[in-house]
């Protein structure tokens, strides 16, 4: 009986040891990154695409990102930076945090664009294989490559401000509007730390 009511107990606990192992790797599955989901997204369609036509999925390459230096500077004296009518002034802590946000920006912006520029490599590279696909599968195929190069371009106009806001930090000129040369306010860059216009200027933009 002692040695049923073990054997039991270990069934029990071999049982609940599964069930919690299952649910832990559902939970890492589901934490999967932004990025990764992406990733996953894209080559799941990718060989799902390649599937259906009786194709042989080509394997998985792995993207190699190369870090890349922020541009040199630092911050001047916190009175420096211009802020509008009723706003504090700027203070060190703050424009160390406004500096690393854009830091930060940068290389995630780089290591989008450098994953981007090689699926759009794959993507031609599938379009030159592709002499007997149909006209649907070369309009399908030509889509996906002219939405990701316009993706592709809105990120390299980012991270361009971003580089821009970062060189503007070290000259002293951060927080002055390019058009009215008002201050274009300590709020809004601490919102959107790219920004080069203050928000009546930046509204008489977009109405143009």
């Amino acid at each position: 009986m002692a040695e049923s009511g073990k054997a039991a107990g270990g069934r029990a606990r071999s049982t609940t040891t599964t069930a919690r192992s299952t649910k832990t790797a559902g939970s890492a599955a589901a934490s999967g990154g932004p990025t990764s989901r992406a990733t996953g997204t894209r080559a799941a369609a990718r060989t799902n695409a390649t599937a259906a036509k009786g194709k042989t999925a080509a394997p998985a390459r792995t993207v190699t990102v190369t870090a890349v230096a922020p541009p040199p500077g630092g911050i001047h004296e916190p009175a420096t930076y211009p802020v509008r009518p009723g706003e504090d002034p700027w203070t060190a802590d703050e424009l160390r945090e406004v500096r690393e946000g854009l830091i930060d920006e940068v290389a995630r912006l780089n290591s989008e664009i450098q994953y981007a520029e090689h699926e759009i490599a794959d993507m031609l590279r599938d379009s030159g294989d592709g002499a007997g696909d149909d006209q649907a599968d070369t309009g399908t195929k030509n889509f996906e490559r002219e939405h990701e190069m316009a993706l592709t371009n809105q990120t390299r106009g980012m991270l361009s401000q971003s580089e821009r806001a970062l060189r503007r930090l070290a000259d002293g000129t951060y927080g002055t509007c390019e058009s009215c040369a008002s201050a274009i306010g300590k709020a809004r860059l601490q919102v959107f730390p790219r920004a080069t216009l203050c928000v009546t200027c930046k509204q008489r933009e977009e109405r143009r």
